[in-house]
């Protein structure tokens, strides 16, 4: 599924509904849309198996006092594919993107420790022969990202009576410290509790409870505390081709520094923009546009972004292919689960 046009004006619904609560039941989003239950269950499976839509439950490595960086590979022609796939299939690599005429990676980390993260950024991509050149941004503050729910290229598809009837599955990662002063210290059910929600962020309290050992109410109680705690992100992943939006880019912007939180403020309310941090380096603010096609991505970065008060340089860098995002393998623009990625790999070289 790669166009918007294929989806019904209800799925859309759904997603935004999952957007806003991403653990809500069917029936509270059937009743919030004024929709049947078995529809909302049948709609939200097939999106799922369409690879349109994924809820997966993240840790947030801030909350554990590690913080999160962005890096730009420059690569050797012809290795460029090998050295992402292999970037995409480490846990602390969540977001994976090839551009600059498939010679360059970006790609983002979630280390839990920091020795996690100096064996990837010190040791593995350095020893890499194929690799030219590495930029590493540390990322000083998120202005928009995780949720789902706050790209707002899916606002007004729901009354404002039926997004308040859904709620919210927790508080916002909007403009929020990227690293907790005092770290969280996960317990072993922890652990195992984060391993099924990767799995399924929306899977049932039962489930949970069995896979890490607890009661359904313990669970339920632990749940609400990491997501108080901002340890745990629930992450509503799209595949934004399906919503028409096929082109994308990464946008790395200079500011005057006394215009760094106004211009990141300003772009987390734009529609074409599903991501951005401060961060550190000559480019103090990184951005990830989805636009419909090349020609309103110029547009939206001439216009829109062009027009910031306090903006001195910008450089737009297209994804040519997105390999990962938020955990999650692409394949031909669609989710894709971890155990089907080597199948769809082979169907999709064929």
């Amino acid at each position: 599924m790669t166009e918007s046009a294929a989806l019904h004006p209800d799925d859309v619904r759904i997603i935004r509904a999952l957007q806003i609560a991403p653990r809500a039941s069917f029936a509270a989003i059937a009743t919030a849309l004024g929709l049947a239950e078995g529809a909302v269950n049948r709609r939200y499976r097939r999106l799922r198996a369409e690879g349109v839509i994924r809820v997966v439950g993240m840790v947030e490595p801030g909350a554990l006092g590690q913080s999160r960086w962005l890096v730009r590979l420059r690569c050797r022609p012809g290795s460029v594919a090998a050295i992402a796939d292999a970037l995409a299939e480490r846990e602390d690599v969540n977001w994976v993107a090839l551009g600059a005429a498939g010679c360059e990676i970006t790609c983002a980390t979630q280390s839990r420790s920091r020795e996690q993260r100096e064996d990837l950024l010190e040791r593995r991509l350095p020893r890499t022969a194929a690799v030219i050149d590495i930029n590493a941004f540390a990322v000083l503050r998120q202005f928009l990202g995780g949720r789902g729910h706050y790209w707002a290229a899916l606002r007004g598809t729901l009354t404002e009576a039926e997004e308040a009837a859904l709620g919210s599955d927790g508080p916002p990662f909007i403009e929020s410290p990227v690293v907790s002063r005092e770290p969280l210290h996960l317990t072993p059910e922890d652990e195992k509790l984060f391993a099924a929600l990767g799995r399924d962020g929306r899977a049932g309290l039962v489930d949970l409870a069995a896979a890490a050992g607890l009661t359904p109410g313990r669970v339920s109680r632990r749940l609400d505390a990491l997501l108080r705690q901002r340890a745990l992100r629930l992450d509503v992943e799209i595949a934004a081709a399906a919503l028409g939006y096929h082109a994308r880019a990464n946008l790395w912007l200079r500011v005057h520094p006394s215009a760094v939180k106004s211009v990141g403020r300003a772009l987390a309310e734009e529609p074409g923009i599903a991501f951005v941090a401060a961060v550190s380096g000559p480019w103090n603010l990184h951005a990830v546009a989805h636009c419909r096609d090349l020609d309103e991505l110029f547009e939206f970065t001439s216009e829109r972004v062009g027009s910031l008060a306090g903006l001195q340089g910008l450089e737009v860098s297209p994804v040519l292919r997105h390999v990962k995002q938020a955990g999650t393998r692409l394949v031909d623009d669609r989710l894709v689960d971890d155990r089907l990625v080597a199948p769809a790999r082979a169907r999709a070289r064929r």
